[in-house]
């Protein structure tokens, strides 16, 4: 490994002598726990549910626990957001009679224990309580699982747009945005720096073909190995009833082409492209999270070197960056789906681990 100093200067990253984080070009990391606290309980916090329809009374009260992770990381500007937390919400239901008469009271909980970035594009889980389980508390707990729910998910929705924006760092991201001379006169360096990069880059890239990627979208490229026949693997990935096995998830594969796809529960849906029994299946894939339209191109190479050995090369092109809540972990989550959830599923369940 060369030495702090040595080599190319072009691809030596050093401190600048005033510290500054130019173009957020370097990581910067945002904690936003405590900030995540006080929005969730101001989103969630005296919220009237339901003001005598019905003659019933719900409110709720104070957001009590918000425990787990929160930040943002920014880099060249771009907001990556990152979030595992579990919230605990109290909320109190009154019953009235006709003539307005209180004929019960009582408390209860909201429980969302898991919200997550992974999980951005969908609803979280809401587990409702009530401590009185007699057939008024019940039907004050009914109440608030079909009027509270929503509303709850609504302001989780409000808090999966804030961070995706930047949450409390998207504030640091206008003040770093420096106006007058000071920003002009980080420009003739910025211009210097991208031009030798890219004049290494091309230098490096001589020996590849480049392909160029239409704006605002990617390409993702894995090669994995598994102990088996290529024509197993390629009936695994065509069957619906493996791929409910594997992934514990349901699943309609057509094994026609033209023919629908639909897997994980329906998010991610699609149609087979071309279908070469035990060599070769290309298909177009699309997320329920991603920008209405946009749909990417999913092909997966087989190859036998040896009998028992099977080469998978998955290329996945078409990927936006970001999905239709402004989250910038589209690509990533992406190429971690495929490895985690998929490739290393199979090799788990078939035993075709290598």
């Amino acid at each position: 490994m060369a030495k702090y100093g040595e080599g190319d200067k072009r691809w030596i990253v050093e401190e600048r002598p005033d510290g500054a984080n130019v173009h957020n070009w370097h990581w910067a990391e945002t904690n936003c726990l405590e900030w995540s606290r006080t929005l969730f309980s101001n989103l969630l916090s005296g919220l009237t549910i339901l003001d005598g329809e019905g003659n019933l009374h719900i409110k709720t009260k104070t957001v009590d626990r918000v425990e787990g992770d929160a930040y943002v990381n920014i880099r060249k500007g771009k907001i990556i957001p990152g979030y595992e937390i579990a919230l605990t919400l109290s909320w109190e239901g009154e019953v009235k009679d006709s003539d307005g008469k209180s004929v019960i009271k009582c408390d209860g909980t909201v429980e969302i224990p898991y919200i997550a970035d992974e999980n951005a594009d969908e609803d979280p889980e809401v587990k409702i309580m009530v401590k009185d389980e007699g057939p008024l508390g019940k039907r004050l707990k009914e109440a608030m699982g079909s009027k509270g729910k929503p509303v709850i998910l609504e302001k989780v929705r409000v808090y999966v747009e804030s961070m995706a924006k930047g949450g409390p760092a998207k504030d640091d991201l206008e003040v770093k945005k420096m106006p007058g001379t000071a920003a002009q006169s980080s420009v003739p360096s910025a211009a210097a720096a991208a031009t030798a990069t890219a004049a290494a880059a091309s230098n490096v890239g001589a020996q590849k073909e480049v392909k160029k990627e239409k704006k605002g979208f990617k390409t993702i490229t894995l090669t994995e190995k598994f102990s088996c026949r290529a024509k197993d693997l390629f009936e695994i990935l065509m069957d619906e009833n493996r791929w409910k096995g594997f992934t514990q998830s349901n699943a309609k594969i057509s094994k026609e082409v033209g023919g629908e796809i639909s897997i994980f529960d329906g998010s991610v849906t699609g149609m087979n492209v071309e279908l070469v029994e035990g060599k070769l299946i290309v298909q177009k894939w699309r997320f329920g999270s991603w920008p209405d339209g946009v749909t990417s191109t999913v092909t997966i190479a087989l190859d036998e070197p040896e009998p028992g050995l099977t080469v998978v090369k998955l290329t996945q092109t078409g990927i936006p960056e970001e999905d239709r809540y402004g989250n910038a972990t589209v690509v990533e989550n992406t190429e971690r789906g495929w490895r985690d959830l998929i490739f290393h599923k199979i090799r788990a369940v078939f035993g075709f681990g290598i």
